[in-house]
């Protein structure tokens, strides 16, 4: 019992859970006995609740988030609107962190080499508005010069980290959601600290919150005390708040600003399956070398500026010096939560519009909004082949449980949708027509739509196009297809419990 006991009280996620329940508790208490006292509150509160309603029906937010929030205050009008004032998307709780978060740009012009944004939409008109789009939302332009690979599982990916982080000798700098020590995490801190004893500059941002279950609570001074710089992301505090909920959830390594990695692979030993935690992972990255890392080091700069507050350097010196032969066009970019711009999801749904003949979508969650149902919908009754694939064993069952909820609707449009048998998929990748892919960290879900930091490359009549599509084909041999006999088996009870927790997915 002591060792039970020992072992809760040193995981982090149960003593953060048990303050956030009592704070919450604390919160309805105090509401209670005050208005036991001032009678005329509970009547403020409720109009309060009622402002808050018309507040969120006037708001430009997503349908679907506001309906989760008004169905809260409505059932619960003595203390649903102060909540949503609280701790709800209101201005006064982003601006605790939007004003800290105001990038720059990069400037390009000092640079050797020009984007090559309006060469591609001079080549590509299809592929034009999107590009500019990103270019002028992101400030992050597309680049050719670039050589490309794509990684169809966590182990390849390693691999080629490992080689390359030996040859490194200007710098390295990490950002992930999640670290963990174990055999792929300490092979790589083992290479780091030789290279800091070499004079590389290595800097390392990891998540506070995803890495709360897999990192002591201070080892950004561990890593210090080895020579490297290293950042929580947005610390967590157990305190009820929005701004905690903005996460970092992308996952970036550059080398030198010649070599730049992405994708769903964070650094710990379930993503090159040395760990088994649900069936075999299944996860995809790439790999830039040359001009289109130019993307990746500044946003790594511009986010290092947010953290720490030091002013991001004139660019030249972090930006490439090789220049490998083209491999089509790549225009890495990255998304934030601090602003009314969904860049990522603007993206899928801009790709998904101009799809002529297929567009397959691999994710671990399939959370989604209406203006991503509707496309997907509309793409696959005009005659697209539109197919979804999604974990056959998953990591969160409650999520998992709202994602099959979108099954059946998404089935009967004539979407086809499969389940990766072997385990978990955790790769975000999109590829349509053969000449357009996406590979990055944005799922199909709210949190990456809406809440997360989060990257990803578009790839324009680029190799690794090619080897997405026949990566998810090759998937697609192994998994289940969802057919009208598999949702004639779903328990109503399921069914109906899943719709309703679908009404409340954009706060999970």
């Amino acid at each position: 019992m002591r060792r039970l006991l020992g072992r809760l009280l040193a995981d982090r996620r149960v003593v953060v859970g048990f303050f956030l329940i009592l704070q919450l508790v604390a919160v309805l208490y105090g509401l209670r006995w005050i208005s036991s006292r001032w009678n005329w509150l509970p009547y403020l509160l409720n109009i309060l609740s009622f402002i808050m309603v018309i507040w969120l029906v006037r708001k430009y937010d997503n349908p679907t988030y506001k309906i989760a929030w008004i169905i809260i205050i409505l059932v619960f009008p003595l203390f649903g609107g102060l909540f949503y004032l609280l701790w709800g998307n209101t201005p006064f709780n982003r601006a605790r962190t939007q004003h800290k978060y105001e990038p720059t740009a990069p400037n390009f012009a000092d640079y050797m080499r020009t984007p090559a944004t309006e060469e591609l939409t001079r080549r590509y008109p299809r592929h034009a508005a999107r590009a500019r789009y990103i270019q002028s939302l992101n400030g992050m332009p597309a680049w050719t010069n670039t050589e490309t690979h794509y990684f169809s599982v966590g182990e390849e990916m390693f691999a080629s980290m490992c080689e390359e982080l030996r040859r490194a000798n200007k710098f390295v700098y990490f950002e992930y959601f999640i670290i963990e020590e174990g055999v792929m995490w300490n092979t790589i801190l083992d290479i780091l600290k030789e290279k800091v004893r070499c004079g590389v500059d290595v800097r390392v941002i990891y998540d506070d919150v995803g890495s709360v279950a897999t990192l002591p609570t201070h080892y950004d001074r561990y890593l210090a005390s080895l020579g490297i710089r290293a950042v929580r992301f947005n610390r967590f505090v157990p305190t009820l708040n929005t701004y905690l909920n903005y996460r970092n959830h992308r996952k970036m390594m550059i080398i030198d600003g010649n070599v730049g990695y992405m994708g769903g692979i964070n650094l710990a030993d379930e993503y090159i399956n040395k760990k088994v935690r649900f069936g075999h992972w299944k996860d995809t990255g790439i790999m830039l070398r040359g001009d289109g890392t130019a993307n990746m080091t500044s946003l790594f700069l511009q986010m290092w500026e947010y953290v720490t507050g030091e002013p991001v350097p004139r660019l030249d010196p972090y930006l490439p010096t090789v220049k490998p032969p083209a491999d089509g066009f790549v225009q890495p970019f990255a998304d934030s939560p601090l602003d009314d711009i969904n860049i990522g999801e603007s993206t899928y749904l801009q790709i998904i519009h101009n799809a002529k003949d297929y567009v397959y979508i691999t994710t671990p969650y399939l959370v989604l909004d209406n203006e991503m149902i509707t496309a997907l919908t509309i793409a696959a009754q005009s005659g697209v082949d539109v197919r979804i694939l999604t974990p056959g064993i998953p990591d969160k069952k409650l999520v998992y449980m709202i994602t099959r909820s979108y099954y059946q609707q998404l089935y009967r449009a004539g979407v086809k949708i499969y389940e990766y048998r072997p385990g978990f998929l955790h790769a975000k990748c999109l590829v349509s027509d053969d000449d357009t892919a996406v590979v990055g960290t944005i799922n199909m879900d709210f949190r990456s739509f809406f809440l997360h930091f989060e990257c990803a490359t578009c790839f324009y009549h680029s190799s690794v196009v090619a080897a997405v599509k026949r990566d998810i084909l090759e998937t697609i041999n192994v998994s289940r297809q969802i057919d009208g006999m598999w949702l004639h088996k779903v328990p109503w009870l399921r069914s109906i419990t899943a719709s309703v927790l679908r009404l409340f997915a954009p706060l999970l």
